[in-house]
């Protein structure tokens, strides 16, 4: 399957925005004074728990996303340029 340079780049962008978001995230979740995340004894949470995973879940997909838009990226620089399929606006018809 053959990726335009949009699809590539929004994937690739994507993947590398999914791993900003959910580090920041775990930071923010791991010093949580809250109480939601760790109780009165220190001990980690349901809420804890369920949030990790979600967050490891989207660091594996953010992962595999920004993986195939640099795939993508990497092909469509490899490959010579044919204006011939490029429509007015630069896009790959």
């Amino acid at each position: 399957m053959k990726l335009s340079r949009p699809a590539s780049w929004f994937l690739l962008v994507f993947g590398v925005w999914s791993w900003f978001i959910w580090i920041t995230f775990v930071k923010n979740l791991w010093q949580d004074g809250s109480g939601l995340a760790f109780d009165d004894a220190g001990e980690p949470t349901g809420y804890f728990w369920v949030h990790l995973l979600l967050a490891i879940t989207s660091f594996l997909l953010g992962t595999v996303v920004g993986a195939i838009g640099l795939r993508g990226v990497r092909a469509l620089r490899d490959e010579p340029h044919d204006d011939r399929n490029v429509g007015k606006h630069g896009w790959q018809q």
